[in-house]
């Protein structure tokens, strides 16, 4: 082999380390972990939160937490290939269906964070057997998702699953919920905090960036007086 042939073989090698690199150097990027720092709390800080009552996180699952599919059906939104953070196999109505669930980007990172600040509590729409498999992985024996909601705690309105927040709390003013779908918190729209629905986007932040205002959100008196000002982001329903 000549020293060209050598050289233009080398120079090969190199463009395509080079392409390697630069793509995988921007998936690493995107894909970073970003984290809200969580600093100690001041004495008065301590003291302002000691005067008023621990909050209820009410948390939805699907497209909010994660998303996933069943055998048969690849929605379009997953990535064909794309594999799952876990796969759930249940047994319905005699039937066994595998869920394959994908992790919404840093929700175990957030869970961490807000279990320290909020009573959690987990309401879904899903039939329980799927509902209770997904939160059992969610949870991964920290024992933070302990209190659930289902389906058949819901109630069929308008075509939709509409989640009565009083039967978790008959104190309004320290409860609220995080949810993708505005037809689930009909009733309570000044106890909600809005999120967009996610189905497989890896560069999602959105549950990042809701850290900051749920740290502070813990402090008030009541969380209708912060909510309430969202009311115009809701979507019809």
């Amino acid at each position: 082999m000549t020293l060209n042939n050598v050289l233009l073989f080398l120079n090969k090698i190199w463009n395509c380390v080079c392409y390697f690199v630069k793509k995988n150097g921007r998936q690493i990027l995107q894909h970073q972990t970003v984290k809200y720092e969580v600093v100690p709390l001041s004495p008065l800080s301590k003291h302002r939160l000691s005067l008023v009552r621990r909050k209820v996180l009410v948390l939805d699952l699907d497209e909010t937490l994660i998303h996933s599919h069943h055998d048969g059906v690849q929605r379009q939104t997953v990535k064909p290939g794309t594999p799952p953070d876990f796969i759930l196999k249940v047994t319905i109505e005699r039937h066994p269906v595998r869920f394959f669930v994908h992790k919404r980007p840093h929700v175990d990172y957030f869970l961490d964070v807000v279990s320290q600040w909020y009573e959690l509590v987990v309401f879904t729409a899903s039939m329980e057997i799927y509902g209770a498999g997904v939160a059992d992985k969610l949870d991964n024996n920290r024992k933070i998702l302990q209190t659930r909601y289902y389906r058949q705690h819901c109630t069929l309105d308008l075509g939709s699953y509409t989640k009565d927040l009083s039967n978790i709390s008959h104190d309004l003013s320290s409860i609220f919920i995080l949810d993708n779908s505005p037809g689930a918190y009909r009733s309570y729209p000044a106890n909600a905090m809005p999120i967009k629905s996610w189905f497989s986007d890896p560069s999602d932040t959105a549950l990042l960036n809701l850290l900051p205002v749920l740290d502070a959100l813990r402090f008030t008196q009541d969380v209708r007086s912060v909510l309430s000002r969202n009311l115009h982001i809701h979507r019809p329903w």
